[in-house]
């Protein structure tokens, strides 16, 4: 099974748009001692545009590659990346909770190694027409799979205040959650809001002063919406647990994440997969109790100052990993 394309849309990117992958250097070390078997197999579960996934294809030339996006455009970017690397390359149009599906699909029954990189992509970011970001404006689109779901602008049309403050309380951890509900139902019912343009206006009208000083008063509702739209959370709280299970003893997990809520669910998932099952009270702990996985980052790792200023996409990252050291009972 060699590279596999879906979509034709035009080509709004080329390779000369790629950005620099977010730390790396260290997910290659992270990854390597799970990648030197012979026939190894990498799931990215968040292609993107293939930068670490290249890097890792020519680092390890036994690898082979599955790699997840939802992004049809990601797809097409990332195959033309890795063309080269032949058969070795699989890529499946997928979210990334369907690892289990995306493997088999593949032809293969595990992944020895496994990286998720998580958030809204350079691709997403860049392209105006996509509507990710509050600094340009364009359609309220934000779907990172343009095929198929509601948009942005759908959510806004037809959600109560009550559902907007909940989403803008819980995916944006916005404190002006209500008062920027409000703004909207109010402005709605003037004119459909449609255009990323429309909603930062409404957005920074609706902003105390002293407010608008912390930061820009749309950045926590464009991630909420961006969350809501794509389910990401609930997808993530999926995806973890499925990847771990398909890792064999020496299998290893890279995360990286790059807003709170997503690293909390990364965090407790690693840490229920690296506790021991004893019942309490028990003098020695018996093997089939013992943890399945091992961390192997000291809580979460950050990029260094040096990346940071050269990659300022590194700068929110919060990696964690981990490595399988058991099978299941």
């Amino acid at each position: 099974m060699g590279i596999r394309i879906w979509g034709h849309r035009p080509h709004i990117m080329s390779l000369g748009d790629i950005h620099t992958p977010v730390l790396l250097e260290r997910c290659v070390e992270l990854l390597a001692p799970a990648l030197t078997r012979e026939g190894a197999v990498l799931v990215d579960a968040t292609l993107g545009m293939g930068g670490h996934s290249e890097a890792l294809l020519k680092r390890f030339p036994e690898v082979n590659l599955v790699g997840l996006d939802r992004d049809q455009d990601a797809l097409r970017i990332a195959g033309e990346r890795l063309a080269g690397f032949g058969d070795r390359v699989h890529l499946v149009h997928t979210v990334y909770d369907g690892i289990d599906a995306a493997l088999k699909e593949s032809g293969f029954d595990a992944a020895d190694g496994i990286l998720f990189d998580l958030g809204v992509s350079s691709l997403q970011l860049d392209v105006a027409d996509r509507g990710f970001a509050y600094s340009q404006d364009a359609p309220l689109d934000m779907r990172m799979d343009q095929t198929t779901g509601p948009m942005a602008s759908y959510v806004l049309a037809t959600y109560s205040e009550g559902e907007l403050r909940r989403i803008f309380e819980r995916y944006g951890e916005e404190k002006l959650s209500g008062r920027y509900a409000r703004a909207i139902i109010r402005s709605r019912d003037e004119v459909p809001i449609e255009r990323s343009g429309q909603l930062v206006d409404i957005l920074v009208a609706a902003t105390p002063y002293a407010a608008q000083r912390a930061g820009h008063p749309a950045k926590r509702v464009f991630q909420a919406l961006r969350i809501e739209v794509n389910g990401e959370l609930s997808v993530l709280e999926r995806a973890i647990p499925a990847a771990l299970e398909r890792l064999p003893v020496g299998g290893r997990i890279v995360v990286m994440s790059y807003q709170s809520l997503e690293d909390r669910i990364v965090k407790r998932e690693l840490a229920r997969a690296t506790a021991s099952t004893s019942p309490a009270g028990l003098p020695v702990e018996l093997p089939e109790h013992a943890p399945r996985f091992r961390l192997l980052v000291k809580g979460a790792e950050l990029a260094s100052d040096e990346e940071r200023a050269r990659n300022p996409r590194a700068t929110p990252v919060r990696l964690r990993a981990a490595e399988r050291v058991r099978d299941a009972a």
